[in-house]
């Protein structure tokens, strides 16, 4: 039974639980099947689904990534343009089609950055920002670390995604985040080789959490092995709104069932289906993306003598 369900029956028989005054007066118990069906109505309706009140506007997005998303960048109105336009220039060949107003997710790989970003994109208009936050991409130098590849990487059933089983490896890290974290998966890319000769070779490219007690709050820097790495909230947010999703609403609609999305999702009409990596090729680190403060240099201490 689902909460929706029990919430309409209580309601439907909100009548028959109304009882006389005479019988409901003050200090009077009332029988224990009224007492019950009647928490039973309270705790379905605290139950249903958020998606009961739908986003008036794809723009309420940016209100609920301020309040659920907790490592959040303050970034200003001319870089958010700035980006904006470089989204709409790589959502310009012919090969994506005429797109549809639907939400992107952005990633500047720039070791100066290392930010990704949610913008709504309009159809015929430029993006607008919704939100940003830290995020870590490929670290080169070490062996099986690859330079996270750019370009314009679709979210597609073809690549299935699935959640994280939040083990441990021997170093002691939960690499995708703690347990029922989603891996959103855009399949093998070609990326450069981060040792020896660099040359280019095949890579799984995911967005996914990480692990949150060694890892999160070093992100803001390079230190993945080519994945993008992102925020626990934001990866929750993004889940649950189906921000990403467009391709498996439509697989939903023919009647299809995948396991990886959780009953108590919210999608939007305007779910998308675009990740975009890019290279901002920064001179310096822009005061909107500071080192994360666990690499940040600690000041030094007074010798005692």
């Amino acid at each position: 039974m689902s909460p929706a369900w029990l919430a309409e029956q209580a309601t439907s028989r909100s009548s028959a639980l109304r009882m006389p005054a005479s019988i409901a007066a003050p200090g009077h118990r009332l029988p224990r099947a009224t007492r019950l069906l009647g928490l039973v109505a309270r705790c379905a309706v605290a139950l249903l689904p958020c998606s009961a009140a739908a986003l008036a506007s794809p723009l309420e997005m940016a209100t609920i990534y301020a309040t659920r998303v907790d490592q959040r960048l303050d970034v200003p109105a001319d870089e958010a343009q700035r980006y904006a336009a470089l989204i709409d220039e790589r959502l310009q060949p012919p090969g994506l089609g005429a797109l549809t107003s639907q939400y992107v997710v952005l990633v500047d790989r720039s070791p100066l950055v290392q930010a990704v970003f949610v913008y709504f994109k309009p159809g015929g208009e430029l993006p607008q920002l919704i939100g940003a936050s830290p995020a870590s991409t490929g670290r080169a130098g070490r062996f099986d670390h690859f330079e996270t590849p750019t370009g314009v990487f679709p979210h597609t059933l073809a690549n299935p995604d699935f959640r994280a089983e939040g083990t441990r490896n021997a170093r002691g890290i939960r690499g995708y985040g703690v347990r029922g974290m989603r891996v959103f998966d855009f399949g093998w890319q070609a990326a450069r080789q981060g040792w020896g000769a660099q040359r280019m070779a095949a890579m799984r490219l995911q967005m996914h959490a990480t692990d949150p007690s060694l890892l999160e709050r070093r992100l803001g820097s390079a230190q993945s092995k080519g994945c993008v790495r992102i925020p626990a909230s934001l990866n929750r947010l993004i889940d649950e709104y189906g921000l990403l999703d467009a391709d498996y609403d439509q697989a939903l609609a023919q009647g299809r069932t995948l396991w990886v999305l959780r009953p108590q999702r919210q999608p939007t009409p305007w779910s998308g289906r675009y990740l975009i990596i890019l290279e901002s090729q920064r001179q310096e680190r822009p005061a909107w993306a500071p080192l994360p403060p666990a690499l940040q240099p600690q000041p030094m201490r007074p010798s005692r003598r």
